[in-house]
């Protein structure tokens, strides 16, 4: 058997892996300005760099907003598209080695995939993400490059920024321990610093998604969550996700291409016939 590539199609990002043996192939990723350059170029740089020929690709599969933009095959070779849902969960419960989590795929919004077993169902979402960061550090931070943002915010007090339980309460509330965070940027000053401000708008991102996935997951009996996407990327990561899952008892699991799970999921929805795909 060839390999099979799986596509995650951005706008202007492009997300590439191969499955073969199902084993994950050198992912990568490509930018370029519109979405059908990204695709090629993406695909160009994979075969070379990896000394594929196309006649070692068995099948090509894409996904992702971007892959609206693609109505005939790559390259001639054989190419379906994907759910992106169906991929997301798909990718998440190969990295994760788990069946039964809600998939937060942390993109430019935020989309919630619930996989119970076989069932792989979207249940929703939060407009709010890597998008989100951006345009908040370009209004405030005169950037909307995250790495920059991230940076900036190595060096910031979140203290400074968000207001606690403990900073409005004697004591604690119930099931709220003082350091649990009252109000996102409820601290505040005019004053900020940059290094403050950045933190913050990091902070505020990621716990909006992380308590948004586990409030979704109300009335269910499902306590692990796999994040995926960019934003995993971030290391402030580290710091905001403990938290939440010290206050909810559950699981925040980042796997290891975390960045590349859609479109690895993509490619093993080429194998699952249990899954809907479309043929170009």
């Amino acid at each position: 058997m060839g390999i099979v590539i799986g596509i995650d199609v951005g706008i202007s990002t492009t997300k590439i892996v191969g499955i073969r043996d199902g084993h994950v192939v050198s992912p990568i990723r490509v930018k370029a300005t519109d979405p059908v350059t990204s695709l090629y170029g993406a695909f160009g740089k994979y075969l070379y760099d990896n000394k594929i020929q196309l006649s070692d690709v068995e099948h090509v599969m894409l996904t992702g907003v971007g892959s609206a933009y693609i109505n005939e095959p790559v390259y001639g070779l054989p190419t379906d598209k994907a759910n992106e849902f169906i991929a997301d969960g798909l990718g998440a419960r190969h990295e994760s080695g788990r069946d039964k989590i809600i998939v937060v795929s942390m993109g430019t919004g935020t989309s919630l995939v619930k996989c119970d077993g076989d069932k792989i169902e979207h249940i929703g979402g939060i407009g709010i993400g890597g998008g989100t960061l951006q345009g908040l550090a370009r209004l405030m931070l005169k950037t909307d490059d995250i790495r920059t943002v991230s940076e900036i915010a190595m060096n910031g007090d979140v203290s400074k920024i968000n207001l606690t339980i403990g900073d409005i309460s004697a004591k604690p509330l119930p099931g709220l321990p003082m350091s649990a965070v009252a109000s996102l940027f409820g601290n505040a000053k005019s004053d900020a610093s940059r290094e403050d401000i950045a933190i913050g708008l990091i902070w505020a991102v990621l716990q909006s998604v992380g308590q948004s996935a586990v409030l979704a997951s109300i009335g269910s009996d499902i306590r692990e969550y796999v994040m995926i996407g960019n934003l995993t990327l971030l290391p402030q990561c580290r710091r905001v996700f403990p938290p939440i899952e010290k206050l909810y008892r559950v699981k925040l699991i980042i796997p290891e291409y975390s960045e590349y799970c859609t479109a690895i999921g993509a490619a093993l929805s080429y194998f699952d016939k249990r899954y809907k795909t479309e043929r170009l």
